[in-house]
């Protein structure tokens, strides 16, 4: 098991500010977020958004799209009042936190009117310890790449996906699901949830890449933040551990592959997930 608090400024300790404010400019709340309504851009939570994608949604098992406004992933939600406010619009029934119980001390999720607040650890560690075993930003990269693996290969962390995919087929009412960055633990989810849909492999990976451009403005300001609190090498070594890459995914994917053959097989022998809880998910995700 890799033991992991994943991924953000929890790991980089007293190097990295709160980022809170040093986001995108939040686009303008619509008044009505029904299901043909984008996700609202938020300035305090800058990696949320709509599972289904924007316009009618991802294409998904031929001619069909992703519902909107099902599932919403997301970073550590923290939101500002505006953002609160926001969120509130969007009648969110669940939480679903997969942080550790130290990523949450330091930032616990201030949550939207109304919803249910579940938490599943997925890692129980925290990662600051082997950073400095790091010596090349090669190290790091393939550290990602072991994270996304470890989904596929500890017994542990496919439970907890199970009980993640579980409830959330379970459940009454939109829900959005995060760890601290929104990008890895979730973006495992994301993809579990997606190809469910029958959503192709190559839009599957591009919804993957954009946190990159939503966390866009927050690395930077973490990195500038660690150049010059630990010079230009140790910024270049940390900088894969806060963006995504296709070959992290692609790892967890080919792991899954040698493993189980395909996702559904991942799902019912790794997971443990039986027929109805798919065909409720798949319900749920398809128009």
């Amino acid at each position: 098991m890799i033991s992991a608090g994943l991924l953000a400024s929890p790991f980089l300790g007293s190097v990295v500010a709160d980022h809170s404010a040093l986001s995108v400019p939040s686009a303008a709340a619509k008044p009505d977020q029904g299901q043909s309504a984008d996700a609202p851009h938020l300035a305090s939570v800058v990696n949320f958004r709509d599972l289904a994608g924007t316009g009618q949604g991802y294409q998904a098992q031929g001619s069909h799209h992703l519902n909107k406004g099902v599932f919403y992933r997301s970073n550590a939600l923290t939101p500002n009042d505006a953002d609160l406010a926001t969120l509130n619009s969007l009648h969110l029934r669940s939480v679903f936190d997969l942080r550790s119980a130290d990523e949450i001390a330091q930032k616990a999720d201030r949550m939207p009117a109304g919803a249910a607040y579940v938490n599943i650890p997925i890692f129980s560690g925290n990662l600051s310890s082997g950073m400095p075993a790091f010596k090349s930003p090669d190290e790091a990269r393939k550290f990602m790449q072991d994270i996304n693996k470890s989904f596929v290969t500890d017994t542990g962390e496919r439970g907890k996906f199970a009980d993640l995919l579980t409830q959330l087929a379970d459940q009454q009412g939109p829900a959005v699901f995060h760890c601290t960055a929104g990008k890895d633990r979730t973006g495992w989810a994301a993809y579990l949830l997606q190809s469910i849909a029958r959503v192709d492999d190559a839009t599957i990976m591009s919804d993957y890449l954009l946190s990159n451009d939503y966390l866009s403005a927050t690395n930077a300001a973490t990195l500038a933040q660690i150049k010059a609190a630990k010079g230009e090498a140790a910024a270049a070594i940390y900088a894969p551990l806060l963006g995504v890459d296709r070959a992290y995914l692609q790892a967890g994917i080919d792991q899954l592959i040698a493993d189980y053959g395909s996702v559904d097989k991942y799902l019912k022998q790794g997971l443990g997930l039986n027929g109805h809880t798919i065909e409720q998910l798949r319900h749920k995700l398809i128009q």
